[in-house]
């Protein structure tokens, strides 16, 4: 294999919670993997102990001994993924990151895919993905899978973009873009918070076909994640599909209550006008005739009135919010812009 001189830094970031019992195993798999890229890339293995209650932070210390790339840092309790990996990325050094999960169910081949396409492609983000045309999901259980691709697929719908998925961590990121994100989402929705922000600022953002794999984990009879926390994790994802586009639900529910208050304003006007035409007054002024007419159709059917009027005003209201909602992203947006320019200028400064 050609040496390369003036290897780039690849920066590996692994938040981990309670994981004793795969951490030496899945550790060993991932430098062993570094090792075949060597000549290609120097690693920084950047291992995030976010405040585990059992002897994955001992296991973790005692491994960095015998593997000198290895980083690990700990949360004194535990802060959520979300600022594992903003911990993580602070820590990076590399001109690549790339972040894992560190159970593996992505193996770690998916590493050397991910970089081979932020080298070719000039891309900001990669994003390793098990639902697009390619990919491929083993072992997940059924209720866990359909919540994903719903989850998945609601947030496609959400942020209009051609990607499968937002929700996943195993993705690969140029070190210098990804720090001037300014995170600040605590949980699992900084991974589509990453994914909005990159699309903010019109990044080049590239999706790969990768492969989920729970079935080593499986064998194990490791407890994943509870029932309470994977309801917890879709809600989360419901949520985060708000920040892409959230004028879009104003706007829907807004459009429906519409045209229900206006088929039921519809219907009134119709009935009104039918019995206009058999009542006979004299003098036969319309303004007259139309409304003994309504007062009559309010007699049958009073509670098309209140129906009627109220969809009408929540209608009004909730269009309304739309608007508004739409006006505070543009804001947002621009902000957002400006002061990741003021934050390039600053670091440029200071280098």
């Amino acid at each position: 294999m050609e040496i390369i001189r003036n290897k780039p830094l690849v920066s590996i970031v692994l938040p981990a919670f309670n994981e004793e019992a795969i951490l030496v195993n899945n550790l060993s798999q991932i430098c062993k993997y570094t090792t075949e890229f060597e000549n290609n890339y120097d690693w920084e293995i950047i291992f995030v102990d976010d405040g585990s209650l059992d002897k994955t932070g001992e296991l973790a210390e005692e491994f960095k001994l015998n593997c000198p790339m290895l980083k690990v840092i700990h949360h004194p309790v535990n802060l959520n993924l979300g600022n594992a990996l903003k911990t993580g990325f602070s820590h990076a050094n590399g001109h690549f990151t790339i972040t894992m999960d560190f159970d593996l169910s992505y193996a770690p081949y998916h590493i050397g895919r991910i970089l081979k396409t932020l080298e070719s492609t000039k891309a900001d983000v990669v994003i390793a993905s098990p639902y697009m045309k390619g990919g491929k999901v083993t072992g997940v259980p059924f209720i866990r899978r359909i919540m994903s691709r719903w989850v998945n697929r609601f947030m496609r719908i959400a942020a209009q973009e051609k990607f499968h998925t937002y929700t996943g961590m195993v993705r690969g990121y140029r070190t210098e873009f990804l720090k001037s994100l300014n995170l600040k989402t605590k949980d699992y929705e900084i991974n589509p918070e990453i994914l909005y922000k990159a699309m903010i600022l019109r990044a080049r953002i590239i999706e790969i076909p990768a492969h989920l794999d729970w079935t080593e984990q499986n064998k194990l009879g490791l407890k994943r994640t509870s029932g309470m926390r994977v309801l917890k994790t879709f809600f989360s994802g419901m949520m985060a599909g708000f920040i892409f586009r959230p004028y879009i639900f104003f706007l829907s529910m807004g459009v429906l209550l519409f045209l229900v208050s206006f088929y039921i304003i519809g219907w009134i006007f119709i009935n009104t006008f039918h019995i206009m035409a058999t009542i006979q007054i004299d003098p036969a002024f319309f303004d007259d005739r139309f409304s003994k007419a309504l007062g009559l159709v309010f007699k049958q059917r009073p509670h098309a009135f209140f129906v009627g009027g109220i969809t009408l005003v929540l209608a009004i209201q909730i269009l309304s919010l739309g608007f508004l909602s739409l006006q505070s992203k543009r804001y947002f947006e621009e902000l957002f812009h400006i002061n990741t320019s003021i934050l390039k200028g600053s670091n440029l400064r200071d280098q």
